[in-house]
């Protein structure tokens, strides 16, 4: 099996290479795919490439059209509010969990890296969203749950799909949101860890809701 540069196939690099172009919508929701275009993008043969994209169609990231043709598939509203309904749930009880069992080094790494966005930083989506993922592994780690934190980036990759987040440039309440979390943890209390973590998704979707009527 042909592979590229660090140990991974041809096939792992075309897939990481497309579906990073997806996520950071570099290639759109329902955009028609071609074969020819991606293999001269990623500059592999179309074996390895036709390996990545059905690993894509497998995950649900692109679909098949009646005629054949492969298409990024959306991520509609109501699906990205049923993963925020979703984690809200598990992650408010990932908070209260974390607050029992104490602070941890990836939580006041979080928090360090957090601040600045707080006090008003500015910076683009994609490297807002890195910073927001780690805050909420951080907590599912800092719970000591060992699965939660595969089941919070499968549906943070959805998410990150849908067109509607992508409308946010300003952070600084999801910031502040964050640390209210930290500091409910930091303080041991685990009713208001909880509480935290679920104003942080009420306020999520009510930002997204927001975003939408206009």
């Amino acid at each position: 099996m042909s592979t590229a540069t660090g140990g991974e196939t041809l096939a792992q690099r075309a897939y990481r290479e497309i579906k990073q172009a997806i996520l950071e919508a570099r290639i759109a929701p329902e955009d028609v795919l071609s074969e020819r275009q991606l293999a001269e993008q990623t500059g592999v043969s179309r074996t390895p490439l036709r390996s990545a994209l059905s690993r894509l169609e497998r995950e649900g990231v692109i679909g098949r059209m009646a005629n054949g043709a492969l298409v990024v598939r959306p991520v509609s509203v109501e699906h990205l509010l049923e993963i925020v309904a979703l984690r809200r749930a598990l992650e408010s009880a990932a908070a209260a969990r974390a607050a029992g069992r104490g602070p941890s080094p990836e939580l006041d790494a979080s928090e360090a890296e957090t601040r600045p966005y707080a006090e008003g930083a500015s910076t683009a989506f994609d490297r807002f969203w890195e910073v927001d993922d780690r805050f909420h592994d951080a907590v599912a780690r800092a719970a000591g749950l060992e699965l939660l934190p595969e089941i919070l980036a499968e549906q943070r990759v959805i998410a990150r799909r849908c067109t509607i987040t992508r409308t946010h440039d300003r952070f600084a309440e999801q910031a502040c949101e964050h640390l209210a979390v930290i500091d409910a943890i930091r303080a041991g209390d685990s009713a208001a860890a909880a509480a935290a973590m679920a104003a942080h998704f009420d306020n999520v979707r009510a930002r997204f809701l927001g975003w939408l009527g206009r």
